[in-house]
């Protein structure tokens, strides 16, 4: 797809373009018909035209996400994913997808590049098994280069277990822009690589002023990855089950006493939601902590529910999410500990409806167990290297042998 189709609402005017000048008229500017790349509203009439095209040939826009398009026709369904000018089209129904390609390349330039197996930095392969694996090893690769570690020597986890780093520890950097510049690079690694989650985020929080010590850790997980280049996410079939292990790690920044939210999602086996997060206000307790994750974790499951349902995928049951700390578990359930957290109403009460209407299943999980561990805190090797394997992290030589449930 091109920019170049955009239609301009505004008059805008350009000087003439460098060997193309009317030598007659050279002090003559042109007047823009169409919008061009570099054009500050070229986005803008871009989108516009071809979201507002959609419409005629059938499509919906999702109520849960705007870039996100669904044509139903009878039985059979067509999704459309649109970023800036990259399209993934699919279907239930090859005729029907080849027909919307028809109707799109009869209004706009486009190229059917075949079979997803490469999109905006994300590789997709095919297992004969019917499953797919999804990494950045390409990437990534690029990632080490650009900061002079392609040979460097692996570690077995992105950050040591239980360290703390103050903001004002080691000395600041001279140019900070390569520590930047890496760190942005990192949280979009971080949309195949969950690992890498609660470290990524780590160091995110000292991009205003980073100093030796934090680029350290920044090095720490580029040596992580340079061991793991081939991990990636394997997805398959399996049961329409909501899936959630929320935690939270109370107090655990040195510098501002916040905690640490952590929680992951799964559709069947397959991960599809994660995060790691420090939480906006200092939690005076541990059950305080965990409830403000639960919370969060019961809105990002909310937001898939409505994703699956503008997709017409209905779940058999409520989804099932699992907590490592007791008295959050109660607080869900019991309307009598109300007076005990009145700071915490909104989340007391968003929770709570959400499992007394049957929306949500609250179970307990020990703590051993919990997969979301991964996401608020540095683990040791072994327990690391098995919440990996929880996450469905694989490399591709892997995914030929099918689809594990996720322990």
């Amino acid at each position: 797809m091109r920019f170049l189709h955009g239609d301009l609402d505004e008059e805008v005017f350009m000087r003439q373009p460098q060997g193309f000048e009317d030598p007659q008229k050279p002090q003559f500017v042109c007047k823009l018909k169409k919008s061009l790349y570099g054009l500050k509203q070229a986005p803008r009439a871009w989108n516009a035209k071809f979201t507002g095209y959609l419409p005629a040939i059938g499509f919906k826009v999702s109520q849960s996400d705007p870039s996100l398009f669904i044509k139903n026709t009878g039985s059979d369904i067509i999704v459309l994913l649109l970023y800036v000018d990259d399209i993934i089209l699919t279907g239930s129904n090859t005729s029907l997808v080849q027909e919307t390609i028809g109707n799109l390349a009869s209004v706009f330039e486009l190229k059917d590049m075949g079979l997803l197996t490469y999109f905006l930095g994300l590789q997709i392969s095919y297992a004969s098994t019917g499953t797919i694996f999804v990494n950045q090893h390409k990437y990534a690769k690029e990632l080490l280069a650009k900061a002079s570690m392609s040979s460097c020597k692996a570690c077995s986890t992105p950050c040591k277990p239980h360290s703390q780093i103050l903001t004002t520890d080691g000395e600041p950097l001279k140019d900070p822009t390569l520590f930047r510049s890496l760190v942005g690079a990192l949280q979009y690694l971080t949309f195949t690589r969950p690992d890498i989650a609660y470290a990524v985020n780590t160091v995110c929080q000292y991009m205003t002023n980073p100093t030796d010590s934090h680029f350290y850790l920044v090095k720490r997980i580029l040596r992580y990855i340079q061991g793991t280049l081939q991990y990636g996410i394997t997805f398959c079939s399996g049961p329409m089950q909501l899936t959630a292990y929320s935690d939270a790690d109370w107090a655990g920044d040195p510098s501002t006493r916040r905690s640490t939210t952590g929680f992951i999602v799964f559709l069947g086996h397959n991960p599809v939601s994660w995060q790691s997060k420090k939480q906006g206000t200092v939690a005076r307790s541990s059950t305080e902590a965990e409830y403000r994750a639960l919370a969060n974790t019961a809105a990002d499951i909310g937001w898939i529910r409505q994703v699956l349902a503008d997709l017409h995928e209905f779940l058999p049951e409520p989804p099932l999410m699992h907590c490592d700390n007791l008295s959050a578990l109660a607080l869900s359930s019991n309307p009598v500990y109300h007076s005990r957290i009145k700071h915490l109403d909104i989340d007391f009460h968003f929770v709570r409806e959400h499992v007394q209407r049957k929306d949500l299943n609250v179970h307990y999980i020990p703590t051993n167990e919990q997969v979301a561990d991964v996401f608020t805190k540095g683990l040791h090797g072994p327990l690391f290297a098995r919440h990996c394997s929880n996450l469905r992290l694989a490399n591709p030589a892997e995914i030929e042998g099918g689809c594990l449930a996720n322990g």
